[in-house]
Formats: structure tokens, C-alpha cells, sequence
């Protein structure tokens, strides 16, 4: 229990509020933390989908809210458009995190996550590629005016 001006806080109640106000590059550091153990865990190899189950599963065990396959609507010229973006995970709203499973990463793929950062205003994205051999060489931080 903590306590607060009002009383005692629970600790659930402390630890969503500490998520809530947590920075995007404290969320980033928690992300990268949950890949390295799944990529230590399971290895190169499996399919997308297999490692944005698990990713979302570990983060949610840390307290995360996760949206997966979150649709990512474009604003143009003041008129909201649903064309279909969707960003692979929103991570506490704050953080897109985008995932391959994939030999190499291509140029194409840095630019897509910073496509969904400036549609979403998001300021802050990983592209995470688990078809590394290393975890540490698929981490690439994209920024959008952070």
C-alpha cells in the first residue's frame, strides 16, 4: 500500500498509475527487454504472427496495455480516412512497435514505421526483426519528432 494526500493507494492502482505516466523511451526500454527474452527463448524463425502473440502476451504480464493490429486512419486536409494502415502493436499508446520476422531488414520497412508514426502522431517506434540472428542487430528506434 502507498499513500497518497487522499489516503492509501493500492499497489495495482500505483503500478497503473506509474504505467500511465510512464515516458516512451521507459516503454521502449521494457520492449526491448521482453524481445530479447522471447528472442532468447524461442529463437529466429517462427512466423510474425507467433512473436506479436508472445510480445503482446510478456507485455501485458508487465502491465502494459497493448493494442494489436491497431487501424491507423490518415487525416488529410481535415478529413479523417480509413485506408487500412495498421500499425502491429500500440504499446500503452505511446509507443508503435512495428514486427518482422525477416533474414535481413529492408530500407522499406524503416520508412513504413515512420509512416505510422507521423499518421498516428506517435512519437516514438521500434522495428523489431526476430528473424535476426541477434536480437540486439533487429532493434531500430524510429523517432518522430521525440
Amino acid at each position: 500500500m502507498l499513500k497518497s494526500k487522499k489516503g492509501v493507494i493500492s499497489r495495482k492502482a500505483a503500478e497503473a498509475l506509474r504505467k500511465a505516466i510512464l515516458p516512451e523511451n521507459d516503454i521502449a526500454k521494457e520492449i526491448v527487454d521482453a524481445a530479447y527474452k522471447i528472442h532468447k527463448t524461442l529463437g529466429p524463425g517462427l512466423l510474425e504472427s507467433v512473436y506479436e502473440a508472445v510480445l503482446a502476451f510478456e507485455l501485458e504480464k508487465r502491465g502494459f496495455r497493448i493494442a494489436c493490429q491497431h487501424p491507423l486512419p490518415v487525416i488529410y486536409e481535415s478529413v479523417k480516412l480509413d485506408v487500412g494502415f495498421r500499425a502491429d502493436m500500440v504499446v500503452d499508446g505511446k509507443v508503435i512497435v512495428e514486427l518482422k520476422s525477416v533474414e535481413t531488414l529492408a530500407p522499406v520497412h524503416k520508412k513504413q514505421l515512420l509512416t505510422y508514426l507521423r499518421v498516428s502522431d506517435i512519437k516514438l517506434g521500434l522495428l523489431v526483426n526476430f528473424g535476426s540472428n541477434l536480437i540486439k542487430d533487429g532493434i531500430v528506434r524510429v523517432v518522430n519528432g521525440l
